[in-house]
Parts: structure tokens; C-alpha cells; sequence
């Protein structure tokens, strides 16, 4: 698969996933955690489809960063894993030691958007 369909993809599952993740926690859980937690669990959500939205971008820019797609592609897919996955799996199960899996995925997250914006950009 090229790289472009891949982030497309990965992207656009990424979404359905966050909008279905979103409603469960908004109507399924609603009852069942803590504010504090539903607010962890939000945050989950958000950055997931922000970087969802980031991975449906960079399956467009794929032809103008080639060298550099790949790894902020792996980048931000692995972050959401880390991050998001953590977040709702803290929020769900109240295991705070799940908190330190965050930052690494927060790090992945950075280091994606590091590596588009010392990319070679083709006009």
C-alpha cells in the first residue's frame, strides 16, 4: 500500500474510532465515571482525532514530504496508541500507573510534527 492510502487509512479509521469512542464515553459512560475522569477520557478522544485529522493531512502531503511521511506518520499513529490508549484505559480501569505510558505517546506526538516541520517541502 503507497503511502498516501496508508495514511488516508489510518487517518480515517482513526476518526470513526474517536467519533465512536466519543459517543460511548459521552452516553455509555456518563453515569459510571468520575468527572475527573470523563475529563481524562476526553482528552483521549481529542487527540486522537486531532492527529487522526493529522494522518488524513499527511496522506495528501506524502507526495511533498516524501522522505519524511513515513516517520511522522508512524509518529502520530503510535502516539495515538500511546496516549489516547493510555487515557482511556486510565480513565476506565483508575490505574494511575497506566498516567506514565502518556508522556510517551505526548513525545511521539511531538516528534511527528517535528519531523513535518524540518521536512523538505515540494512545492
Amino acid at each position: 500500500m503507497e503511502n498516501g492510502a496508508l495514511w488516508f487509512r489510518l487517518g480515517a479509521g482513526g476518526m470513526l474510532l474517536s467519533v465512536a469512542i466519543g459517543a460511548f464515553g459521552a452516553h455509555g459512560l456518563k453515569n459510571v465515571l468520575s468527572d475527573e475522569m470523563k475529563a481524562v477520557f476526553e482528552t483521549g478522544v481529542r487527540y486522537q482525532a486531532y492527529h487522526s485529522l493529522a494522518l488524513l493531512a499527511l496522506a495528501f502531503l506524502a507526495e511533498r514530504v516524501p522522505s519524511r511521511a513515513p516517520a511522522a506518520g508512524a509518529c502520530f499513529a503510535a502516539g495515538i496508541l500511546l496516549f489516547s490508549g493510555s487515557l482511556y484505559a486510565l480513565s476506565l480501569t483508575g490505574a494511575r500507573k497506566l498516567g506514565a505510558i502518556t508522556p510517551l505517546g505526548g513525545l511521539l506526538f511531538l516528534a511527528g510534527w517535528t519531523i513535518l516541520l524540518t521536512a523538505p517541502y515540494k512545492p
